[in-house]
This record gives structure tokens, sequence and C-alpha cells, in this order.
């Protein structure tokens, strides 16, 4: 069909007119519907959080270090005197006794000594006698003009010559004795035997370099640590009130030992800024070992009525630290608190909070002041999270 051309022009344009009309009312359908959406999925929604109660009990003041634990006593033994070692009375790492028979070298050549040192003396005393005897003779001789003055005085230090020598005998045999009792090796102390450095049928000699064996007192028991140098004036301070209490225990242990300090060193230690501090433990059950490594708790005081509460419920804002304190209507109210001081679980606090409220441990990031949540896993507030202690 033939359309006049003024008639063509006014069909393309009504075309394009419906067109855009269509399009303008399908912009507006989709945008309605999707702002008020918006606007639903906002209203009235409760954060969900975790909760704990502030509560009230006794926390102890604590300093926790590293130390070491090192032997009461340290004896490395050695032999006084060169001769085979004939026997050995104990077996490497056993426990001895102070004045136990340990080693025993080869005593026939100090038992023929001290009897020869002993006939030495038999020999002089009988000389000596007799030229005392002769001495007297000779001033009685003197006296009756008979004999010189010489002749006396020359008998006389005979005698006297003797008697030294005597003297000089009876200090041979004592030292004769003397080495004799070194032959036989005794332990001068109670403790644990080391490694045996040398074995019987070997030639010891006298002050060698290399120990026969090395013997740790372990009961008691010495842990060194250290403390740095700001927290010495407190450490001083509770010790004057006799209130510090000291344990340490092995890492793989959970049931500590319970020492006292017994050295504070008399200086800081300039390149750690640490002052060195031994404590003594009894360790009659040999749980603590030198050269281990035992975990130290130094405690200081207990405030046996603290309030505490987790570490994780405490936030820390421009004004300082605050925490959410759930309100009965289910609402997280903001309020600031005072620390007192801090343990790797809580916090102890000073004035803000009381006993029995409770507060935001998990999802403080959701909240502001007022903000409507629920308790995790609960109905209600009233079920926390318990307090680690």
């Amino acid at each position: 069909m033939f359309f006049p051309k003024s008639q063509w022009w006014a069909t393309i344009l009504a075309a394009a007119a419906l067109a855009a009309a269509a399009c303008s009312s399908g912009n507006n359908t989709q945008v309605a519907p999707a702002n008020g959406a918006a606007a639903g999925r906002g209203a009235g929604a409760a954060v969900p959080v975790s909760t704990a109660t502030v509560e009230r009990r006794a926390v102890p003041l604590t300093i926790n270090v590293i130390g070491t634990s090192e032997p009461y006593h340290t004896v490395a033994v050695h032999a006084q005197i060169t001769g085979q070692l004939t026997a050995v009375r104990f077996k490497e790492g056993e426990d001895v006794t102070e004045g136990q028979v340990i080693f025993e070298l080869d005593k026939r050549p100090l038992e023929a000594a001290l009897e020869q040192a002993q006939a030495n003396l038999a020999r002089d005393t009988a000389q000596d006698a007799n030229a005392r005897a002769s001495a007297a003779r000779y001033l009685d001789l003197f006296n009756k003009g008979i004999a010189t003055r010489e002749q006396s005085d020359q008998a006389k230090a005979t005698a006297d010559a003797l008697t030294a020598t005597v003297q000089a005998d009876k200090a041979a045999i004592d030292n004769a004795q003397v080495q004799l009792q070194y032959a036989t090796i005794k332990s001068p102390i109670s403790g644990r035997t080391g490694t045996l450095m040398v074995h019987e049928g070997n030639l010891v000699r006298a002050n060698d370099t290399t120990p026969l064996v090395i013997i740790n007192q372990v009961s008691p028991i010495f842990v060194s640590f250290g403390i740095p140098e700001g927290q010495l004036g407190d450490l001083k301070r509770y010790m004057a009130a006799g209130t510090v209490k000291l344990d340490a225990k092995p890492p793989d242990e959970t049931t500590p030992s319970v020492g006292r300090i017994s050295f504070i060193d008399n200086a800081v230690d300039p390149t750690t800024g640490q002052i060195k501090i031994k404590g003594t433990f009894p360790n009659d059950d040999h749980r603590l070992w030198p050269g281990q490594f035992a975990n130290v708790t130094v405690t200081l005081k207990t405030d046996a009525d603290a309030t505490v509460v987790p570490i994780a419920a405490v936030q820390t804002g421009q004004n300082g630290d605050y925490v959410f304190v759930i309100a009965p209507e289910q609402t997280a109210k903001l309020r600031s608190i005072v620390i007192d001081r801090q343990t790797p679980d809580v916090a102890i606090i000073k004035s803000g909070l009381k006993p029995g409220e409770v507060v935001v441990t998990d999802g403080q990031l959701r909240l502001v002041d007022g903000t409507k949540v629920t308790v995790k896993g609960a109905g209600s507030a009233a079920r926390t999270d318990k307090v680690v202690p």
C-alpha cells in the first residue's frame, strides 16, 4: 500500500513516542520496589552477641617469667693421689649420700709407706731414749768435774736432734695415714651422680683436670630467673610485707613446686635491664632438674575481693576503656570503665561495673549505644559465657 510522505513521518513519530513511554514506565516500576525492599531490610534487626557476667573473686598479682633450674651444690670429684682405680662403688646416675664410698684406689704402696714411717719412728724413738740417757750421764759427769762441758753439750745436742727426728717421724706417719685415706674416695655431698669419666682399672693422677665424676645436689634445688628492674620495687615492698609466694613448674607439668626467694643480686644487669633472683625449692620429688627450664610465678599479693570481666569484653576508644552492658530491655549500653590491672585472662575493674552485670564479649564491632541485641545460643541475656579464672 502506498502512503503519502507526510503520513509516513507521522507514523514513525508515533511509534517513537510509544517506545519512550514504555521505557519510562519500565524504569519507574523497577526503582520503586528496590527502594522499598532496602527500607524493609534495615528496620528493627537485633545484633547477635556473646556475653559474660561481671564477677567478684580473688585475683593474684603475679610476675610470670621463665627460669632455669640449678643444682644446690655441684662437686667435681678428683683423685688427690696417683694410683690405679681398683673399684667403683656406684652406678652412673645413682643417688649417693654424703660420706658414702664411691671410689677405691690401690692401697698397697700407701700401706707400705705407712709401715715404713712407723718403723722409722720406732727406731728413732729408741735412739732418742738412748741419747737422752747419755746426755744425762755426761751432765752428771760434768757436774763432778770428770767430763768437759763440750762433751756434755754435744750429748745434749745429739739427744735434742733425735727428739726432733722422732717428731718428724710422727709427722711422716700422719702424712702416710692421710695419703692412705685418699685411696678411699667418699662422696662430699648427697646428690645425683653424672657420667662416670674414668672406669675401674685406669691409672688416675693427683689433681688431674678430668674429674672422676660430677655430683649435683638436686634436693633442695635453685631456680634462677630475672625480673625487669621496674618491678624490683614492688617485689621488695611485698617481700617486706611477707605476702610474696613463689612457685615453679617444668613446661610439661601442671602442678607447681612451691619454694621461697633466697637470693636477690646486688646489681641490675645493664645489658638486659633485669635483676637476677634465685628461689630455693625442696624438690623432694625431683620434679625440677638441673639445666631444665621452668615456668616461674612470683605472687606478690592476692586481691581477695576483685571485680573482674574477661579481657574480650574490654574495648578502647578515644575517651579510654569501655564495655557494652546488656540492659534489661535487651539493648547494649556503652559504659566507660577504669581498669586497675590486667591478667592474661581477665581485667580487674576499679570502677564502672558491678558484680552481676552482663557485658558483651563478642560482636562489639556492630554495636553502638542503644543497639538491640540477642544473646547467641540463649533466649535471654541471663545465660552467659563463664568467665575464665
